[in-house]
């Protein structure tokens, strides 16, 4: 009985199955707090529009946040650039660029000195593209010819989208309440950058950003990331102090659920008014705050 008890425990830990371990903190987060020190947590998305007053100092003229973001992106500073918020498929550098382009480019004819070309027709010489400014233009070089005869044109360029222009910023963040702490934290997961599309009449969607690449990228500028303070510029902040202290505005649109819906969808999904949609990311906001402020009570 001795010997096959002795056999069973020599055997035994050949029996038993690895398992995984189990993932204690968010890799995208740019602090993460362990999984067990979580009293509450939510997921929601805001959307961020840069043309509001109060996120203006995100998008002043020649200091938008969404130019330092592309410029990054376009130099390597931001390596990875994703397709949805789920931070898993990427964009390659060329899909990215491909994503800011207004306007594709196009090619015209060569000049040929001996064709007659008339006002408004665009030839290309030397690598640029330049339009007739006369009728029966004739054996007129263009690179040399007088503004009167040929002028260099844009057309057939390719036309990226201005900063100006990307006004909608989405965000995804975690709000948890650390019991360890007896606080709630805001983390920041990632960025969209969304730009309207007059020729789609709908927001294009350019990329996904982890904050964490995000905030590396603005306390590595501060010449440029700079929060622009309407009352008092010497109370200018680094964006990713402006981040931490909420100085923006962003409007809730989705609230993580089963059906993975934003909240205009259930309204909608149920028949209500779409003004009724409006009102609810509002009341989802003051939801929050209500969680947070029972929170403090317990």
């Amino acid at each position: 009985m001795k010997r096959l008890f002795s056999l069973m425990l020599a055997i035994l830990p050949l029996c038993v199955v690895a398992q995984p371990e189990e993932i204690q903190y968010n890799p995208n987060s740019l602090n993460p707090i362990a999984r067990y020190e979580h009293l509450y947590k939510l997921r929601v998305w805001r959307e961020v529009d840069l043309r509001e007053k109060q996120n203006k100092g995100f998008f002043a003229r020649n200091g938008e946040i969404s130019k330092l973001i592309i410029d990054a992106a376009k130099t390597g500073e931001i390596a990875e650039i994703f397709q949805s918020d789920s931070l898993t498929s990427k964009f390659t550098k060329e899909e990215f660029l491909q994503n800011l382009i207004f306007q594709q480019g196009s090619t015209f004819q060569a000049w040929d000195p001996a064709t007659a070309y008339f006002l408004a027709d665009v030839v290309s010489f030397n690598g640029k593209n330049y339009e007739c400014q006369f009728d029966n233009n004739t054996g007129i070089n263009p690179s040399t010819a007088k503004d009167t005869e040929w002028i260099v044109s844009t057309q057939g360029k390719v036309v990226e989208f201005l900063p100006g222009q990307i006004t909608r910023l989405n965000m995804v963040e975690d709000i948890i309440f650390d019991k360890r702490r007896s606080r709630l934290y805001y983390d920041i997961i990632a960025f969209e950058l969304q730009v309207f599309d007059d020729n789609r009449g709908t927001y294009r969607p350019l990329g996904w950003f982890k904050y964490k690449d995000l905030e590396k990228v603005f306390r590595n500028n501060p010449e440029k990331a700079v929060w622009f303070n309407r009352q008092n510029t010497a109370q200018n902040k680094n964006y990713a102090d402006a981040f931490l202290l909420r100085f923006f505005k962003g409007v809730i649109y989705k609230i993580e659920n089963p059906d993975d819906n934003t909240i205009d969808d259930v309204y909608r999904n149920n028949g209500r008014p779409y003004y009724e949609g409006v009102w609810a990311r509002e009341w989802a906001e003051m939801m929050l705050m209500e969680k947070e402020h029972n929170l403090w009570e317990f």
